[in-house]
C-alpha cells in the first residue's frame, strides 16, 4: 500500500480475502490510474478502458461490499473530491458566467435523487428508532457542516428530546461527551474531508457502548466503522463549495420520525414552546 495515494490504500482494504480476478485488476488499475474520469465517467468507459464488459465492473463492485458501480463511483467522486484544496475544487467546477443560482439548484436535485437512491428506507427508520429512545442525544457537526446539526438539535429539542449540539473541538468536544454512555445516542454529521475531532468522538463514542449514528458522504472508512448507522449523502456542490441539501432533508426526516414516535410527547413540547414565545415576545406582530 502506498502512503501517497489514499485510493490506493482504500481498494486494498476492501480487496476480497481471495483476492482479485485478473479482469477486476484491471478495472482497480483504471480507477487508480484515471482518479478523476472513474468519478464521473460512464460505466462504459471505464469497461473500455479496463477491457471489460460492464458486467465485470458491476461485479468488480459488488466484491468491494457495494450494491453496484452506482453507488462504488459515488463514494470513488467522495474521495476524489476530498482529495482536492478548495482551489482544486474550483478548477474541477469552474462557476458559470451566468445562472450560477439555477446551477446550484440543479446540483441539488441531482444530489437529492442521489440521495434517494443511497439510503435505504430501512437504515432511515433504524436510525429513527435509536434517536426515539435515547437517553440523551448529543449531535456534532463542525464548520459549514455544523449548519444541519444545529437544525437537528435545535428542532429537537423544541418537540421535547434531550439533544443538544457541539460545533468545537478539543476540550469543549471532550466535555460534551464525559455523560455519555450506552443510553445514549451520538449523531455526527461529517462531509467531504474527515475532521480529527469528529473522528475520534465517533470512535470514542462506539468504545463506551453509544449509539453512533453518522451522516455521511462516504460509506466505507473509519467513521462509518464506529457507526451504528450509516446514512450515506452526496455532497458535491457547486464552485468551491459542498453542499449540505441532501444532508438537511436527512435531517428533516429524521425529526418527523422523531416525532412520530412520541406524538403525544412532541405535541406537548411544541405547545409549551409557543407558550414560551408569546411571554418572552419572541416574535414581533
Amino acid at each position: 500500500m502506498s502512503a501517497a495515494d489514499p485510493l490506493a490504500d482504500w481498494l486494498d482494504e476492501l480487496e476480497p480475502t481471495k483476492g482479485h480476478t485478473p479482469s477486476h485488476r484491471r478495472v482497480a488499475r483504471v480507477l487508480l490510474e484515471h482518479q478523476q474520469l472513474a468519478s464521473y465517467s460512464e460505466i462504459a468507459e471505464i469497461a473500455q478502458r479496463a477491457e471489460v464488459n460492464a458486467s465485470t465492473v458491476v461485479r468488480f463492485a459488488q466484491a468491494l461490499g457495494f450494491r453496484g458501480w452506482p453507488e462504488l463511483q459515488q463514494e470513488l467522486r467522495m474521495r476524489y473530491l476530498a482529495t482536492l484544496t478548495s482551489e482544486e475544487t474550483l478548477r474541477e467546477h469552474p462557476a458559470p458566467a451566468s445562472g450560477a443560482v439555477h446551477a446550484s439548484i440543479q446540483r441539488d436535485v441531482a444530489n437529492l435523487g442521489r440521495a434517494l437512491e443511497s439510503i435505504d428506507p430501512s437504515e432511515g427508520d433504524a436510525a429513527i428508532a435509536a434517536l426515539a429512545s435515547a437517553g440523551r442525544i448529543l449531535v456534532v457537526g463542525m464548520g459549514s457542516f455544523g449548519a444541519p446539526a444545529s437544525i437537528l438539535a435545535h428542532l429537537g429539542s423544541v418537540m421535547g428530546y434531550p439533544i443538544s449540539v457541539e460545533g468545537r473541538g478539543g476540550a469543549h468536544l471532550a466535555a460534551a461527551m464525559t455523560t455519555l454512555g450506552a443510553d445514549d445516542v451520538l449523531v455526527v454529521v461529517s462531509l467531504w474531508r474527515p475532521m480529527r475531532d469528529v473522528l475520534a468522538a465517533a470512535t470514542a463514542a462506539h468504545a463506551a457502548g453509544t449509539t453512533v449514528v453518522a451522516i455521511t458522504d462516504m460509506r466505507r472508512g473509519r467513521l462509518a466503522a464506529s457507526a451504528d448507522h450509516v446514512l450515506v449523502v452526496p455532497s458535491e456542490g457547486v464552485s468551491f463549495l459542498q453542499s449540505t441539501t441532501a444532508t438537511t432533508s436527512v435531517v428533516y426526516g429524521l425529526l418527523s420520525g422523531m416525532e412520530a414516535a412520541h406524538p403525544e410527547r412532541s405535541r406537548a413540547a411544541l405547545r409549551r414552546t409557543q407558550e414560551l414565545w408569546q411571554q418572552l415576545g419572541t416574535f414581533s406582530g
